[in-house]
């Protein structure tokens, strides 16, 4: 009986600690964190690369105050040129070979498409994708967590918008050919529908063309006094530049995806002025106390770097998943980490309030809408215009 009791005691104290060891966790140990991101540093999407940058700046400065329960992150920025293929083996080489925990971000939804498979296969944690596409987060899946407003509501309160404050009678859609622009898309044509009306025109483009002479005819054939745009910085450049050659000016939109204003104003040299566009974060000129945070931290470890929302865009979208290892404490395994970003509810940082829960994966689901408006700095003695972002509105949300 004295045996039994004592081996009773012995499995008992056993379970205990093994309830209370959590095991080894790929990427993490007592000191350090891996975490990877892909984005476009090369190619026809590298404007979007700054996305990338900014969460690599946005890690330095929380290790700076000393990392995450102890721990600093170890960061892996990979360039995938925009091209899905690329992106499927870095997600491979990074998971497999540098041992990482999870991924941040990742801008594009056709790159994020082409991984989302092996990710969920491997129950890795990813954060705050630079894609609003719904595809990550509907269905929910366990390990993945989106931040941007989904593309659709976005596209249904720009239409809305146009509509009922610009009175505008014809709506047109230019957009890319993918996933990403059909999101846009969809939204459209679900706010048109809902009023009876139908689309004056929509008007695909592929990544790789460059001349878009027939696309503006098409736009300007059916008469549209708005266009909506889902398509990447150089494609809007290129649509404004011919469209005024051709004499086309409707009321320009755009989706999120183009709202660093000054940038956009640069590239189309000044033709992005009066375009009305949506936006998930502050404006670059916030006085919000963590973006003056952040911009002294772009200051300080990436001052070649220009204060964009592209760039800002890298520290916002990891938020919550700092958020998430902080409240995780010590036991980084994937389902502590899961269970703690379900707790996030209005989390707040620079973008809109993030909420999660066991069965909600998408974090933000508003937007505000912004116009490019000129301004005027002083650059050695000279006074050189730039664009800015005049708030039109307050957060909007599609119920």
């Amino acid at each position: 009986m004295k045996k039994f009791m004592v081996l009773a005691l012995v499995i008992a104290a056993l379970a205990v600690a093994g309830a209370a060891w959590a095991g080894p966790v790929q990427g993490v140990t007592d000191t350090e964190i891996r975490i990877g991101q892909w984005g476009p540093q090369t190619g026809p999407a590298a404007l979007w690369g700054a996305v990338a940058r900014g969460t690599g700046v946005y890690f330095d400065l929380l290790n700076a105050e000393g990392g995450i329960n102890g721990r600093k992150i170890k960061y892996y920025l990979r360039d995938d040129g925009y091209n899905p293929n690329r992106t499927k083996a870095i997600a491979k080489e990074l998971w497999e070979q540098e041992k990482i925990w999870g991924f941040a971000c990742g801008v594009g939804t056709s790159p994020g498409m082409a991984v989302m498979p092996y990710i969920i296969k491997n129950n890795i944690p990813w954060v705050g994708m630079a894609t609003g596409s719904p595809h990550w987060t509907q269905p929910p899946k366990k390990t993945i967590f989106g931040v941007y407003p989904l593309y659709p509501d976005e596209a249904q309160i720009l239409t809305a918008y146009a509509i009922d404050t610009m009175k505008k009678k014809k709506i047109a859609f230019f957009y890319q050919n993918d996933d990403y622009g059909k999101g846009g898309l969809e939204g459209c044509l679900r706010e048109l529908k809902k009023r009876g009306m139908k689309l004056a025109a929509d008007v695909p483009v592929e990544v790789g063309e460059t001349d878009l002479a027939s696309h503006v005819m098409k736009l300007k054939k059916s008469g549209a006094d708005a266009v909506i745009m889902w398509v990447y910085p150089k494609h809007a450049a290129i649509m404004l530049g011919t469209s005024a050659k051709l004499g086309y000016r409707p009321q320009w939109m755009a989706c999120s995806t183009l709202s660093d204003v000054a940038l956009m104003f640069k590239i189309t040299k000044g033709l992005w002025k009066d375009t009305i566009f949506g936006n998930f974060a502050e404006l670059p000129d916030s006085t919000n106390k963590l973006m003056l945070k952040y911009h002294r931290a772009q200051q300080k470890y990436a001052p070649k770097e220009r204060w964009g929302v592209f760039f800002y865009a890298g520290f916002g979208f990891v938020e919550p998943m700092v958020e998430g290892i902080k409240r995780a404490g010590k036991d980084l395994s994937v389902d502590n980490f899961v269970k703690a970003m379900e707790t996030l509810k209005d989390f707040q940082g620079i973008m809109g309030p993030i909420t999660y829960s066991a069965e909600r994966r998408q974090g933000i689901k508003q937007v505000f809408l912004a116009k490019c408006v000129p301004g005027i700095v002083m650059v050695k003695g000279k006074k050189v215009t730039y664009g800015k972002g005049k708030r039109l509105s307050g957060w909007l949300k599609i119920d």
